[in-house]
């Protein structure tokens, strides 16, 4: 059976490599408008418009190309809509790039599963006060935020692939109690946690973060969106000087992310992995923005973990935070088939993946213990997950994603985990 399977992976491979025909040369203008159809079982179905913009300039260096836009209006059947608008523009700056991003999120059914990951026990079930109706849904690890995103990053050449970049970053960010009218009358872990200190008066609406990050970037991938091979690796400080809520909140933090792409069947079958490190150097970080992954550059529309389709895939959202953590991320990535459609070059990929995550730095774990049945377990224990995914790929450059997977501890999440978007991972 084994010796079937590894002889039909052969001929599948070597029936697509027939089929790729020479490639259709972009060049100019690329215009891609399409219905955004998406589900995410964190957020439930997604539906609304959006439209990518790419010029491709004369097609020299194609599929790489000169500009990039993105405008996005969609919405979620949870509650949560998105605004969003973001650019990166790689011939704007001589030897260098420009990206930026503008972003609003309303999320008035957020995840929040407390602190430090096992430390906090899950129940899916947990509805209190008890004595409800017994089809009462349970809202107890939700809450209600909104946040408006603005960020612009630079990357100017030093020597071949080695750049230096800096960026600019401010969130307003708004937390509040769930308020919809089906979980009235429950409390929920916000609510404890503010009754117990452990979100303190001063944060417990959110505010406002600005960011300075600065930083080196190596990149000798062949493609932004579909690498197959080379390395992207991301070092920078980041400094939030709480200039505007002067709460206290002012923090130096470092992130390191080492992406690489190693081919195993030319560009047909690649191993390619992450592994990103973020850590406190001084400080303290509002409870409302532990959980963001401070990239300079982003591929994913959230930028936040551990847990959702930005991290650690499986895991509840944002289910583990933490003053500082890491995660790994494997894929084998298979492209099937190629084939021409619309005068456009399309890839059928898949992409099975493990994933884990853990917390390096503990977040007011002090107080967390102190607190009356707010510590549970061990949080210095790694979180797991698996799961598969395929792509659609159209010229190297837009990738429409669905991926299913699950955590290997139940306190990490329930059922499988769905998504349906765009982009790979990383």
């Amino acid at each position: 059976m084994k010796k079937n399977c590894l002889l039909l992976a052969a001929l599948s491979l070597s029936l697509s490599v027939m089929a790729q025909k020479e490639e259709i040369i972009k060049t100019g203008w690329n215009f891609g408008p399409l219905p955004v159809v998406g589900f995410d079982s964190d957020l439930g179905f997604q539906y609304g418009l959006c439209c990518d913009i790419f010029n491709y300039g004369n097609g020299t260096n194609y599929p790489q190309y000169d500009y990039k836009i993105n405008v996005e209006a969609s919405t979620y059947t949870k509650g949560s809509s998105i605004l969003r608008t973001y650019g990166d523009f790689k011939t704007l700056i001589p030897d260098g790039k420009l990206f930026f991003d503008i972003t609003y999120f309303n999320a008035p059914k957020f995840g929040f599963y407390g602190y430090n990951g096992y430390a906090t026990k899950f129940d899916p079930d947990l509805i209190f006060p008890a004595g409800l109706p017994e089809d009462t849904k349970t809202g107890y690890n939700f809450m209600s935020r909104n946040q408006f995103r603005a960020l612009a990053s630079i990357r100017k050449t030093i020597t071949g692939n080695l750049s230096w970049a800096a960026g600019l970053a401010f969130y307003h960010i708004k937390t509040d109690r769930l308020n919809l009218k089906e979980y009235e009358g429950q409390m929920t872990l916000y609510d404890a946690y503010i009754a117990q200190g452990l979100i303190r008066d001063d944060e417990k609406n959110g505010g406002n973060v600005t960011q300075l990050r600065a930083g080196l970037v190596y990149d000798s991938r062949n493609h932004d969106s579909d690498p197959t091979r080379g390395e992207n690796i991301e070092l920078s400080l980041v400094y939030a000087p709480d200039l505007i809520d002067a709460g206290g909140y002012s923090n130096l933090g470092v992130h390191l992310s080492l992406c690489q792409y190693l081919p195993i069947f030319s560009d047909r079958l690649t191993f390619a992995y992450r592994a990103l490190v973020q850590a406190k150097l001084w400080g303290e970080i509002p409870y409302y923005f532990t959980n963001n992954i401070n990239s300079l550059f982003f591929r994913k529309m959230y930028t936040e973990g551990l847990g959702g389709n930005a991290s650690v895939r499986g895991l509840n959202r944002n289910g583990v935070l933490g003053d500082g953590f890491l995660m790994l991320n494997t894929e084998l990535r298979w492209r099937i088939y190629d084939f021409k459609f619309i005068n456009q070059n399309w890839q059928i990929a898949t992409n099975p993946f493990f994933d884990l995550g853990k917390i390096i730095q503990p977040y007011r774990l002090d107080e967390q213990k102190a607190a009356i049945g707010m510590y549970q377990g061990d949080e210095s224990k790694p979180h797991f997950t698996a799961g598969l995914g395929i792509k659609l790929i159209m010229n190297h450059n837009m990738v429409i994603s669905f991926e299913g997977g699950k955590p290997f501890n139940s306190n990490d999440g329930t059922g499988l985990w769905t998504n349906i978007g765009f982009n790979y991972l990383f």
